[in-house]
């Protein structure tokens, strides 16, 4: 019976695992996608496309209700600290990413901005039953190495001290993500329709920071597509699919998996002949894949 149990458990494991992988996936459009809606500045986009995420969740909640279940926004009645995080967490990391953008060179920003998978792999380490083995780390460092290329084209880093704002706040944002992915594990028993609030919040925030610092500019018809497909996939459903993810599943994988989404991110730009394939891709693609599999060790063991 305890073997039945475990592998039951294992099962839902891997299952929860793969629907946070989907993430990964959504963000992959993230770049292709954020392209086509220009000139949109940032914290413009961010209004919109996560003011569509939140009205998409309560037409689901509508949906939801209107078939006997929970009335539509009880989803909103969460403690006062799990708003506190989930609203740092989408909200921090957007405006510490786009800070850190308008400061420091965009490749350098995007490197140190991306150490938040392999942050999330090491802080993992202090959640309860989680145990940080050498492939864990070998498996996020090579990740790391690999969307390092991918980011600089192989031409690596040149930090110069005019920049160092932006560097930290790309390091802020890299630890705001990751903190708020391994926390929320903490929170389990909170759905993860709740993501919905946060995404409500963080469009207003949004908002708010636009008037402040932006100037309003709106795309084109074909712009409006993708800012509808932005809102409903890397800015929309990403999130909920990552908070279950990170809840429920392999942390350790989804954070070395993560470095999948500037490898399928480019090789979509390479599709749409706006990148050109090179010997550097294909050697982040050896290392983010490998490095993936070797971080999924122990789920892979299990199952």
């Amino acid at each position: 019976a305890e073997t039945v149990v475990s592998k039951s458990g294992a099962g839902r494991r891997l299952r929860a695992t793969a629907i946070g992988g989907i993430a990964v996936l959504l963000w992959a459009t993230l770049a292709l996608l954020t392209t086509a809606a220009q000139p949109v500045p940032p914290f413009q986009l961010m209004a919109l496309t996560f003011g569509i995420a939140f009205l998409l969740a309560v037409g689901k909640w509508m949906i939801a209700r209107s078939r006997g279940g929970l009335p539509v926004f009880s989803h909103l009645r969460q403690p006062g600290r799990v708003w506190a995080l989930g609203v740092a967490g989408l909200f921090g990391y957007h405006f510490f990413y786009f800070t850190a953008l308008g400061i420091a060179p965009p490749a350098d920003a995007s490197l140190i901005a991306f150490l938040w998978p392999l942050l999330i792999v090491l802080l993992s380490a202090l959640l309860p039953s989680e145990r940080l083995r050498w492939w864990h780390l070998a498996g996020g460092g090579a990740g790391l190495v690999g969307a390092g290329l991918l980011v600089t084209r192989g031409g690596g880093m040149a930090l110069r001290p005019e920049f160092i704002s932006g560097y930290l706040a790309a390091l802020a944002c890299a630890f705001t993500w990751s903190i708020y992915s391994v926390i929320s594990r903490r929170f389990g028993e909170v759905p993860s329709d709740a993501v919905g609030g946060f995404c409500g919040v963080t469009a207003v925030l949004g908002l708010i920071s636009h008037l402040l610092f932006e100037q309003t500019l709106w795309p084109d018809a074909s712009g409006w597509l993708a800012v509808m497909a932005l809102g409903i996939g890397p800015v929309g459903a990403a999130f909920f699919v990552w908070d279950y993810g990170v809840k429920h599943g392999d942390i350790k994988a989804l954070g070395a998996l993560a470095y999948a989404a500037p490898l399928l991110s480019t090789l979509l730009l390479i599709a749409f002949g706006r990148a050109e394939a090179n010997w550097t891709i294909a050697l982040a693609c050896i290392l983010i894949v490998g490095g993936a599999v070797l971080a999924s060790g122990d789920m892979l063991r299990r199952r």
